[in-house]
Protein backbone atom coordinates (compact mmCIF):
# COMPACT_ATOMS: atom_id res chain seq x y z
CA UNK A 1 0.00 0.00 0.00
CA UNK A 2 1.35 3.42 -0.95
CA UNK A 3 2.12 6.03 1.62
CA UNK A 4 -0.47 8.68 2.55
CA UNK A 5 -0.05 12.29 1.62
CA UNK A 6 2.69 14.28 3.25
CA UNK A 7 1.68 15.28 6.77
CA UNK A 8 -1.27 12.87 6.78
CA UNK A 9 -1.71 10.26 9.52
CA UNK A 10 -0.47 6.72 8.95
CA UNK A 11 -2.86 4.46 7.08
CA UNK A 12 -4.78 1.58 8.63
CA UNK A 13 -3.39 -1.86 9.29
CA UNK A 14 -2.38 -3.94 6.28
CA UNK A 15 -5.01 -6.56 7.03
CA UNK A 16 -7.58 -4.17 5.54
CA UNK A 17 -5.58 -3.37 2.44
CA UNK A 18 -7.43 -5.67 0.07
CA UNK A 19 -10.86 -4.32 0.99
CA UNK A 20 -9.76 -0.71 0.80
CA UNK A 21 -7.52 -0.67 -2.26
CA UNK A 22 -9.24 -3.00 -4.66
CA UNK A 23 -12.66 -1.32 -4.83
CA UNK A 24 -14.67 -4.57 -4.58
CA UNK A 25 -17.69 -5.11 -6.83
CA UNK A 26 -21.15 -4.23 -5.62
CA UNK A 27 -23.53 -6.81 -4.27
CA UNK A 28 -27.32 -6.60 -4.21
CA UNK A 29 -27.21 -5.47 -0.58
CA UNK A 30 -24.61 -2.75 -1.06
CA UNK A 31 -20.86 -2.56 -1.54
CA UNK A 32 -18.00 -3.77 0.57
CA UNK A 33 -16.50 -0.32 0.33
CA UNK A 34 -19.16 0.96 2.71
CA UNK A 35 -17.21 -0.72 5.50
CA UNK A 36 -14.27 1.28 6.80
CA UNK A 37 -11.19 0.11 8.65
CA UNK A 38 -11.20 -0.04 12.40
CA UNK A 39 -8.27 2.24 12.98
CA UNK A 40 -8.71 5.94 12.21
CA UNK A 41 -6.71 9.04 13.03
CA UNK A 42 -7.45 10.77 16.29
CA UNK A 43 -9.77 13.77 16.68
CA UNK A 44 -6.85 16.16 16.96
CA UNK A 45 -5.66 15.29 13.45
CA UNK A 46 -9.11 15.33 11.88
CA UNK A 47 -10.13 18.60 13.53
CA UNK A 48 -6.92 20.51 12.85
CA UNK A 49 -6.50 22.88 9.87
CA UNK A 50 -5.06 20.13 7.66
CA UNK A 51 -7.81 17.71 8.62
CA UNK A 52 -10.54 20.27 7.90
CA UNK A 53 -9.00 21.04 4.51
CA UNK A 54 -8.84 17.34 3.62
CA UNK A 55 -12.42 16.79 4.77
CA UNK A 56 -13.57 19.64 2.53
CA UNK A 57 -11.49 18.18 -0.31
CA UNK A 58 -13.22 14.81 0.12
CA UNK A 59 -16.70 16.36 0.28
CA UNK A 60 -16.13 18.38 -2.89
CA UNK A 61 -14.95 15.26 -4.71
CA UNK A 62 -17.86 13.22 -3.33
CA UNK A 63 -20.36 15.82 -4.54
CA UNK A 64 -19.07 15.47 -8.10
CA UNK A 65 -19.06 11.67 -7.88
CA UNK A 66 -22.58 11.37 -6.45
CA UNK A 67 -23.93 13.99 -8.86
CA UNK A 68 -22.49 12.09 -11.82
CA UNK A 69 -23.14 8.48 -10.80
CA UNK A 70 -25.83 8.58 -8.11
CA UNK A 71 -25.50 6.98 -4.70
CA UNK A 72 -25.45 3.39 -5.91
CA UNK A 73 -23.02 3.95 -8.77
CA UNK A 74 -20.59 6.15 -6.84
CA UNK A 75 -17.45 4.48 -5.52
CA UNK A 76 -15.07 5.40 -2.74
CA UNK A 77 -12.19 4.61 -5.07
CA UNK A 78 -13.22 7.23 -7.62
CA UNK A 79 -13.94 9.76 -4.89
CA UNK A 80 -10.39 9.30 -3.62
CA UNK A 81 -9.08 9.77 -7.15
CA UNK A 82 -11.13 12.93 -7.62
CA UNK A 83 -9.82 14.23 -4.28
CA UNK A 84 -6.24 13.39 -5.38
CA UNK A 85 -5.70 11.17 -2.36
CA UNK A 86 -3.00 8.53 -2.64
CA UNK A 87 -5.14 6.06 -0.70
CA UNK A 88 -8.90 5.73 -0.44
CA UNK A 89 -8.30 4.49 3.11
CA UNK A 90 -7.95 8.12 4.15
CA UNK A 91 -11.62 8.69 3.44
CA UNK A 92 -12.59 6.18 6.12
CA UNK A 93 -10.78 8.22 8.78
CA UNK A 94 -13.39 10.92 8.20
CA UNK A 95 -16.46 8.93 7.17
CA UNK A 96 -17.16 5.42 8.42
CA UNK A 97 -19.05 4.31 5.29
CA UNK A 98 -20.45 5.58 2.01
CA UNK A 99 -23.82 6.42 3.56
CA UNK A 100 -22.12 8.67 6.12
CA UNK A 101 -20.19 10.43 3.37
CA UNK A 102 -23.36 10.94 1.35
CA UNK A 103 -25.21 12.37 4.35
CA UNK A 104 -22.31 14.79 4.92
CA UNK A 105 -22.49 15.91 1.29
CA UNK A 106 -26.23 16.52 1.61
CA UNK A 107 -25.69 18.38 4.86
CA UNK A 108 -23.21 20.64 3.11
CA UNK A 109 -25.46 21.25 0.10
CA UNK A 110 -28.95 21.40 1.64
CA UNK A 111 -29.55 24.44 3.90
CA UNK A 112 -32.53 22.82 5.61
CA UNK A 113 -30.35 19.94 6.83
CA UNK A 114 -27.83 22.37 8.26
CA UNK A 115 -30.66 24.10 10.10
CA UNK A 116 -32.30 21.06 11.69
CA UNK A 117 -29.09 19.40 12.87
CA UNK A 118 -28.80 21.93 15.70
CA UNK A 119 -32.38 22.54 16.90
CA UNK A 120 -31.64 23.80 20.42
CA UNK A 121 -31.23 27.51 19.53
CA UNK A 122 -34.57 27.47 17.68
CA UNK A 123 -36.86 25.70 20.13
CA UNK A 124 -37.85 28.76 22.18
CA UNK A 125 -38.27 31.09 19.20
CA UNK A 126 -41.86 31.80 18.12
CA UNK A 127 -43.30 29.91 15.13
CA UNK A 128 -43.83 33.19 13.26
CA UNK A 129 -40.04 33.39 13.11
CA UNK A 130 -38.94 29.75 12.83
CA UNK A 131 -41.42 28.45 10.26
CA UNK A 132 -40.54 31.03 7.57
CA UNK A 133 -36.83 30.38 8.20
CA UNK A 134 -37.36 26.65 7.82
CA UNK A 135 -39.40 27.14 4.64
CA UNK A 136 -36.75 29.41 3.11
CA UNK A 137 -34.02 26.89 3.92
CA UNK A 138 -36.11 24.09 2.38
CA UNK A 139 -36.78 25.99 -0.84
CA UNK A 140 -33.18 27.23 -1.07
CA UNK A 141 -32.25 23.71 -2.18
CA UNK A 142 -33.34 24.67 -5.68
CA UNK A 143 -31.06 27.72 -5.70
CA UNK A 144 -27.81 25.79 -5.26
CA UNK A 145 -26.41 24.24 -8.45
CA UNK A 146 -24.76 21.38 -6.58
CA UNK A 147 -27.94 20.56 -4.68
CA UNK A 148 -29.98 20.74 -7.88
CA UNK A 149 -27.73 18.19 -9.56
CA UNK A 150 -27.94 15.83 -6.61
CA UNK A 151 -31.70 16.04 -6.19
CA UNK A 152 -32.46 15.66 -9.90
CA UNK A 153 -30.24 12.62 -10.20
CA UNK A 154 -31.14 10.95 -6.91
CA UNK A 155 -34.93 11.41 -6.93
CA UNK A 156 -35.46 8.69 -9.59
CA UNK A 157 -32.87 6.48 -7.89
CA UNK A 158 -34.68 6.72 -4.55
CA UNK A 159 -37.91 5.65 -6.27
CA UNK A 160 -36.38 2.76 -8.23
CA UNK A 161 -34.17 1.39 -5.47
CA UNK A 162 -35.88 0.94 -2.07
CA UNK A 163 -32.57 -0.03 -0.45
CA UNK A 164 -31.10 3.36 -1.39
CA UNK A 165 -34.19 5.14 -0.08
CA UNK A 166 -33.91 3.25 3.21
CA UNK A 167 -30.18 3.93 3.51
CA UNK A 168 -30.02 7.62 2.66
CA UNK A 169 -33.42 9.11 1.79
CA UNK A 170 -35.22 7.88 4.90
CA UNK A 171 -32.72 9.20 7.47
CA UNK A 172 -32.60 12.59 5.77
CA UNK A 173 -36.38 13.02 5.73
CA UNK A 174 -36.55 11.70 9.30
CA UNK A 175 -34.14 14.41 10.49
CA UNK A 176 -36.36 17.15 9.07
CA UNK A 177 -39.58 15.63 10.42
CA UNK A 178 -38.02 14.96 13.83
CA UNK A 179 -37.04 18.59 14.09
CA UNK A 180 -40.53 19.70 13.12
CA UNK A 181 -42.20 17.37 15.61
CA UNK A 182 -39.86 18.40 18.43
CA UNK A 183 -40.29 22.08 17.69
CA UNK A 184 -44.07 21.98 17.35
CA UNK A 185 -44.48 19.91 20.52
CA UNK A 186 -42.38 22.46 22.40
CA UNK A 187 -44.53 25.30 21.06
CA UNK A 188 -47.63 23.45 22.27
CA UNK A 189 -46.03 23.12 25.71
CA UNK A 190 -45.34 26.87 25.71
CA UNK A 191 -49.00 27.57 24.91
CA UNK A 192 -48.26 29.16 21.54
CA UNK A 193 -50.06 26.42 19.60
CA UNK A 194 -53.09 24.40 20.58
CA UNK A 195 -52.60 20.72 21.48
CA UNK A 196 -52.69 18.52 18.40
CA UNK A 197 -50.95 15.58 16.76
CA UNK A 198 -47.57 17.05 15.79
CA UNK A 199 -46.83 14.06 13.56
CA UNK A 200 -49.58 15.22 11.23
CA UNK A 201 -48.79 18.93 11.43
CA UNK A 202 -45.09 18.32 10.68
CA UNK A 203 -46.01 16.39 7.55
CA UNK A 204 -48.59 18.99 6.56
CA UNK A 205 -46.12 21.87 6.75
CA UNK A 206 -43.45 20.11 4.69
CA UNK A 207 -46.11 18.90 2.26
CA UNK A 208 -47.23 22.47 1.57
CA UNK A 209 -43.70 23.31 0.43
CA UNK A 210 -43.35 20.47 -2.06
CA UNK A 211 -45.20 22.01 -5.03
CA UNK A 212 -43.07 25.16 -4.86
CA UNK A 213 -39.85 23.16 -4.65
CA UNK A 214 -40.99 20.78 -7.37
CA UNK A 215 -41.76 23.68 -9.68
CA UNK A 216 -38.22 25.01 -9.29
CA UNK A 217 -36.57 21.63 -9.78
CA UNK A 218 -38.72 19.47 -12.05
CA UNK A 219 -41.99 21.03 -13.20
CA UNK A 220 -41.68 24.60 -14.52
CA UNK A 221 -45.41 24.60 -15.28
CA UNK A 222 -45.99 25.00 -11.53
CA UNK A 223 -44.24 28.37 -11.73
CA UNK A 224 -46.38 29.65 -14.61
CA UNK A 225 -48.60 31.72 -12.28
CA UNK A 226 -45.57 33.69 -11.01
CA UNK A 227 -45.93 32.77 -7.33
CA UNK A 228 -42.67 33.72 -5.60
CA UNK A 229 -41.10 31.83 -2.70
CA UNK A 230 -41.79 34.69 -0.28
CA UNK A 231 -45.44 34.94 -1.34
CA UNK A 232 -45.86 31.20 -0.94
CA UNK A 233 -44.13 31.14 2.46
CA UNK A 234 -46.16 34.05 3.85
CA UNK A 235 -49.45 32.47 2.82
CA UNK A 236 -48.74 28.92 3.96
CA UNK A 237 -47.37 30.05 7.34
CA UNK A 238 -50.47 32.18 7.90
CA UNK A 239 -52.77 29.27 6.99
CA UNK A 240 -50.79 26.84 9.14
CA UNK A 241 -50.64 29.05 12.23
CA UNK A 242 -54.27 30.17 11.97
CA UNK A 243 -55.38 26.55 12.14
CA UNK A 244 -53.24 25.93 15.22
CA UNK A 245 -54.00 29.08 17.23
CA UNK A 246 -54.53 28.21 20.91
CA UNK A 247 -58.07 29.60 20.83
CA UNK A 248 -58.94 28.19 17.41
CA UNK A 249 -62.18 26.24 17.26
CA UNK A 250 -61.68 22.52 16.96
CA UNK A 251 -62.80 21.00 13.64
CA UNK A 252 -66.09 19.19 14.17
CA UNK A 253 -64.63 15.74 13.63
CA UNK A 254 -61.93 16.29 16.22
CA UNK A 255 -64.39 17.81 18.69
CA UNK A 256 -66.72 14.81 18.37
CA UNK A 257 -63.77 12.50 18.93
CA UNK A 258 -62.82 14.37 22.09
CA UNK A 259 -66.43 14.22 23.34
CA UNK A 260 -66.48 10.43 23.05
CA UNK A 261 -63.33 9.96 25.10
Amino acid sequence: MGEAESGAPREPLARNADNVQSGPPETPGGTDETQGPEEREGPEEREGPEGRDRRRQILDAALEEFAEHGFRGATIKRIAQRARLRSQALIYWYFSKKEALFEAVLGQQLPVVQMVLDPAPLLDLPPEEVLPRLARAYLATADRPGAQRLVRLLAPELIRRPEVADAVGGPLIAKILDFMKTYLAHQVALGRLRPHDVRASARAFIGMLLPQLGGKLFLPVLQADGLTDEEHIATLVAIFLHGLEPDAKEPQGLQEEEDHR
